[in-house]
């Protein structure tokens, strides 16, 4: 076997496919790091990394062998993991948006706890945390499909829809989409990958109507912001129903319409070696049965 410092140097670069990256992560130099799978690449007798032109990428071989590094290293840090004693009364460190933590997982924390006996510390970020390195046990994506890594297990699907509040539109439930698109619009930033952002512009092609355009009332760099701007009367804003279906429950916000643009879904992402996995998967199971 190479040593397990060069095999662990190639997997954290081959994972960010940078070496400086890898090294901030080991608390080791970018030197140290390119050494180190230099080595390797010399016990195996293959290069592992096409260097030039930047950015580095894998090569043939290096595609081989980081899948099955990976999970190897998962496993052995999972397992030592499980062996801290009373690993069993620590909080689930679960990793959500910032949307997604206020206004449908913090309504339901109390009730997680009373339910199942599951204690949670949320770490709210609208960045996706490297699970591999970040300490975190679960996080929830938005995504349409599952990725390569990891496990995903798909929670519950979405739309997007138009909603106000109650007050903006006279108690009205069902709007024509003229009748939509003449009242105060309001958008906000889409931060994920896809290329299918909701915004109005393709909201009213799907309802039939003409494709100039429209005027925005008020934009966002926030969902939530955009959302608390819906309920505070401000406009009319598509949103996660998700995210608002608490909201239209209380009847502080009400659907416009039966437009609805395509969404990705949610889904729950954990590591296949995690100790706690039957803690997870007990999370899933009951965020699942709350949709």
């Amino acid at each position: 076997m190479p040593p397990l410092h060069a095999l662990r140097a190639f997997e954290a670069a081959a994972r960010h496919l940078h070496f400086a990256h890898a090294a901030d992560e080991l608390g080791l130099t970018p030197t140290a790091i390119s050494h180190q799978v230099r080595q390797l690449e010399q016990i195996l007798g293959v290069e592992l990394f096409h260097r030039y032109p930047r950015p580095v990428r894998l090569t043939a071989e290096g595609e081989k062998l980081y899948p099955v590094l990976r999970e190897s290293l998962d496993r052995i840090a999972g397992t030592i993991a499980g062996l801290g004693a009373g690993k069993g009364d620590e909080p689930l460190r679960l990793s959500v948006t910032v949307a997604f933590a206020s206004r449908w997982l913090m309504p339901r924390l109390p009730q997680l706890r009373r339910q199942t006996g599951l204690s949670v510390a949320v770490e709210a970020d609208d960045v996706a945390v490297d699970l591999h390195a970040s300490g975190i046990d679960i996080a929830i994506r938005y995504a349409e499909q599952p990725g390569a890594e990891a496990e995903w297990h798909r929670l519950f699907p979405d739309r997007v829809i138009a909603v106000a509040a109650p007050g903006l539109v006279a108690g009205r439930a069902a709007l024509s989409g003229r009748e939509i698109m003449d009242l105060p619009l309001l958008h906000y930033r889409w931060k994920t990958r896809s290329g299918k952002a909701p915004d109005w512009q393709r909201w009213q092609g799907l309802a039939g109507l003409a494709a100039e355009v429209p005027e925005i009332a008020q934009n966002f760099s926030e969902e939530i912001h955009a959302i608390d701007a819906a309920v505070a009367g401000h406009g009319v804003v598509l949103a996660s129903e998700v995210l608002v279906a608490d909201l239209l429950r209380s009847r502080q916000l009400v659907a416009l319409s039966d437009i609805a643009l395509p969404a990705p879904s949610y889904w729950a992402v954990f590591l296949p070696g995690n100790p706690l996995r039957t803690r997870l998967q007990l999370l899933v199971d009951w965020i699942r049965r709350q949709s």
